[in-house]
């Protein structure tokens, strides 16, 4: 298994975990089963782009907060966000700005 981030063909196993010695990032199998499913499954944002983990993406319009009185504005620029499986529709966890972590539908963002 080659390593997600630098793509370093090092890797080993240690328990549940695969190791990269070259850049020392850590990650479960599953977590990248999970994420080649949601690529291949084709998470798309709202123009048709798909979207891939690390992406950058745009907020097309204004997001009320649930459980907050914070709204994100449209055109606030996510960096460096995770496909998700989210029944309810929530397939993007990133963290905003000001916000913190949250879940956004891919339908309201548009690829960086």
């Amino acid at each position: 298994m080659n390593c997600p981030k630098c793509n370093s063909e090092h890797a080993y196993q240690d328990g549940a975990l695969w190791v990269c010695p070259e850049c020392a990032h850590e990650w479960s199998a599953e977590a990248t089963a999970t994420a080649a499913t949601l690529q291949d499954a084709g998470v798309r944002d709202a123009h048709g782009n798909p979207l891939t983990e690390g992406d950058s993406v745009i907020v097309i319009k204004d997001l009320k907060v649930k459980g907050s009185s914070s709204v994100v504005k449209g055109g606030t620029k996510v960096r460096n966000i995770r496909l998700t499986e989210g029944s309810d529709g929530h397939n993007i966890a990133c963290k905003i700005d000001g916000i913190g972590a949250m879940n956004l539908k891919s339908e309201f963002v548009k690829k960086a």
